[in-house]
């Protein structure tokens, strides 16, 4: 007769804590803003009205003129992230992971220092930096014989939101950093001296050896900053308002959702139209992250160590 299997309280236990904070935290809200946006003021009070508000987003051209201007914007803001943040991150990276580079922990402390710095701080900053009023930005670039090509970025429309994106990767640049580091560090060390025995040394080596083996810890920084860039509002709010100007030029989701949810200004919030919104842009990230985990990284070859 086969023995009893014990059920084991004691995991229950240990994950009950966490479990319990995530939900009501993340899990209870989220489904909160599911339910809000099915409803709608009436003069009763609410009432539901099912995918309306949807409908009214995507089809009514006041709001979903709105809608694609902002998620346009934030679909160009992860682009530059993608395109310039994470290659500077890998880049560096692969130079701190040097054996012979001297001063590396005082370079990996200074890079990762602003992530860790304040949104307000950074963008209050940023915005004295590169004022043509009193900034410094104009003065520093006629010492060099540049001065030709400043211009008030923050303040065109064709320049703000890309100065924007590029500020934040200023500031976040250290985390990917620092995860490839971590990664290229992960080598074993006998992988690199066999390389080195076939005479794979330098840039060769990174590209042929130790990049395909971080390929995965990319593909997760490629995730998290998908999903870092779609719930971005601070930057864009401390630099530029809730109306993201100049004429709604940096407008993003996380700015267009706070208008709606709590009114500025002259308009009114509408809290149903928010969590419509707010509900969205749960779909595109959900989508963007199945995306990755069904179509690229389950052909990712992974390595064991």
């Amino acid at each position: 007769m086969a023995k009893k299997r014990p059920v084991r309280w004691h995991i229950a236990v240990f994950l009950a804590p966490a479990v319990l904070v995530y939900s009501a935290i993340m899990i209870l809200p989220l489904f909160s803003t599911l339910n809000l946006s099915l409803f709608t003021r009436t003069d009763g009070g609410t009432g539901f009205v099912g995918l309306q508000n949807f409908r009214t987003l995507f089809g009514d051209p006041r709001w979903s003129a709105a809608f694609w201007n902002a998620l346009g914007n934030n679909l160009w803001f992860f682009a530059v992230h993608m395109l310039v943040q994470n290659p500077i991150g890998i880049l560096l990276a692969a130079l701190l992971s040097l054996p012979r580079l001297r001063f590396s922990a005082f370079y990996r402390t200074a890079i990762f220092i602003p992530t860790i710095l304040s949104f307000v701080v950074v963008g209050f900053i940023w915005k004295l930096i590169l004022s043509p009023l009193w900034g410094i930005a104009p003065d520093l670039l006629d010492m060099v014989g540049l001065k030709s090509l400043f211009a008030p970025w923050l303040g065109k429309e064709e320049y703000a939101l890309t100065t924007l994106a590029l500020i934040s990767v200023w500031q976040f640049v250290g985390i990917p950093m620092m995860l490839i580091y971590a990664a290229l560090l992960s080598i074993p060390d006998e992988i690199i001296e066999a390389a080195e025995m076939d005479g794979i040394t330098g840039w060769s080596q990174f590209w042929r050896i130790k990049l395909p083996l971080i390929l995965p810890a990319i593909g997760i920084i490629s995730v998290l900053t998908f999903v870092g860039n779609f719930n971005a509002f601070d930057l864009i709010y401390v630099s530029q308002g809730a109306l993201a100007g100049p004429n709604f030029a940096t407008d993003i989701l996380g700015t267009f959702l706070y208008r709606t949810f709590f009114g500025f200004q002259l308009q009114l919030g509408d809290p149903h139209m928010g969590a419509a919104i707010a509900t969205a842009m749960f779909g595109i990230i959900l989508v963007g992250v199945c995306l990755y985990l069904f179509l690229i990284q389950t052909r990712l070859r992974r390595y064991q160590f």
